[in-house]
């Protein structure tokens, strides 16, 4: 039996861009419905950000634990090697999931959001049909807001199924593959890959670029590959997979030559595309920009009254930068001005150690013909960080600015710990920050935060210590 709804706004995804979107709307009075296929929280908090970073935090803990056997360290001694439950970690990365997705549907029942489980397919711009349990819902809305997000890159000859998997897979596992190969070393495979080796697993990347995090400057993966070594990590650069079969990977190396490894099981992580087909995209009249969804500085598509946040409207693919569109779109529609212009989004590798970066490093700026001037302050000379064995590893904060001004035009960071420091390091862009804003901002004692300050004075000539 198919039933007919009305309503002013429609979003199509619950993912942060989505969600966020929906609750503001229904916050400001919009009559809103939500649509989503799986659960609240979208790739994100079910299948990425927050799953991972559970599954880090325990294979973090592991290791640190497993330091304590034997002669053990800092003092502390474990009488025998900690044992490790991987199916009891899994089942506790989901109960996170499971929290977090219980309170984004209370806070859209909070805001009066009405939410409908279903995958939509669009007749037209503003018309859809949801494929529900309990049978078809028919949707027209004044406004559409698209929010599908994006799903993991397939390559051709390494097709997802089996012993081959995606991030998606990886966070499901019941047991710690004895042999994990990841083909790509981007952030995704990086924290992934690190993670199950601390779980106990043989990892070897696979790499077709001549270096890990390619986007990133040498200078801030250094002290990643330092790490990799450390663990025990293999890491073939320049290497092109080719194929699998019989649990055996085959690609060719640097120099040319045919190579095949074994792997129980093989991890692809070669990026995310749009979640862009399969429901209906091609009924509504949308322009196009490559893959992506076009939209305006106001996240307005070319149709009138659809919307599109997230994923599906291009880089950078980050959650915090849908949820900031989707609060945009919400008061937009609600007949506020807004605009979404950020100075900089910063983004996170959580890998070990883990990389900040916001802003153009020194020679983005060259190349438009920008003077600059940089500081740099190793996590080695701070105190908090030695405290917490975040002082080893070649860590720092690097900040450049104008020469002539001082503005704050870049920050980058890599250490142990040092995400947390992205929100200032973001704030300071969007503020215009200066080199004598943040050195002369009395940063608490003993934290990572001084480091930021101490790159400024580094900046400035005269770092007090270094």
């Amino acid at each position: 039996m198919s039933v007919k709804q009305n309503c002013k706004l429609l979003v199509v995804g619950a993912g942060p861009g989505g969600y966020v979107a929906a609750i503001r709307a229904g916050q400001l009075g919009i009559d809103t419905i939500i649509v989503e296929g799986d659960k609240a929280g979208g790739t994100c908090l079910i299948r990425g950000c927050i799953p991972s970073k559970a599954l880090i935090h325990a294979a973090d803990k592991y290791a640190e634990m497993s330091a304590h056997a034997g002669d053990g360290h800092l003092g502390i001694k474990l009488g025998t090697k900690p044992e490790l439950d991987f199916s009891k970690t899994i089942a506790w990365k989901d109960g996170i999931v499971n929290q977090l997705n219980g309170g984004v549907e209370g806070l859209l029942k909070k805001a009066k959001v009405k939410q409908i489980t279903g995958w939509a397919t669009f007749k037209d711009a503003k018309t859809c049909d949801v494929e529900t349990a309990d049978g078809i819902v028919t949707i027209t809305a004044e406004h559409v807001i698209l929010a599908t997000g994006s799903k993991p890159t397939e390559l051709p000859f390494l097709p997802f199924g089996e012993d081959v998997i995606s991030s998606t897979e990886a966070l499901d596992l019941q047991d710690v593959p004895k042999r994990l190969v990841v083909v790509g070393a981007g952030y995704i495979g990086l924290e992934l890959g690190i993670a199950y080796r601390k779980l106990g697993a043989d990892v070897t990347f696979i790499e077709a670029e001549d270096r890990i995090l390619a986007t990133y400057d040498k200078e801030l993966t250094r002290p990643i590959l330092q790490s990799l070594n450390k663990l025990g990590i293999t890491t073939h650069l320049g290497a092109k997979a080719s194929g699998w079969a019989d649990n055996k990977l085959s690609y060719t190396d640097k120099d040319g030559a045919a190579q095949t490894i074994a792997a129980d099981k093989l991890l692809v992580t070669v990026g995310r595309k749009p979640n862009t087909t399969g429901w209906g995209l091609e009924n509504m009249a949308v322009d196009m920009q490559g893959p992506f969804v076009k939209i305006d500085s106001r996240c307005h598509t070319s149709m009138k009254n659809v919307w599109a946040i997230g994923d599906i409207t291009g880089e950078p693919m980050l959650a915090h930068r849908a949820s900031a569109q989707g609060e945009v779109v919400a008061e937009l529609i609600a007949g506020k001005k807004a605009e979404f212009n950020p100075n900089a989004i910063a983004t996170v590798c959580f890998t070990d150690p883990e990389i900040i970066a916001v802003g153009q490093t020194a020679e983005d700026a060259k190349k438009v013909g920008i003077e600059t001037v940089v500081g740099k302050f190793p996590l080695m000379a701070n105190g908090r960080a030695l405290t917490m064995e975040a002082g080893e590893g070649g860590g720092f904060v690097r900040i450049t600015a104008r020469k002539d001004n001082h503005l704050i035009l870049g920050i980058h960071a890599v250490g142990p710990h040092v995400s947390e420091l992205s929100g200032e390091f973001a704030l300071a862009l969007e503020m215009s920050a200066r080199l004598e804003d943040i050195a002369g901002t009395i940063h608490v004692h003993p934290t990572m935060t001084e480091s930021f300050a101490e790159a400024s004075l580094a900046a400035l000539g005269h770092a007090i210590h270094i």
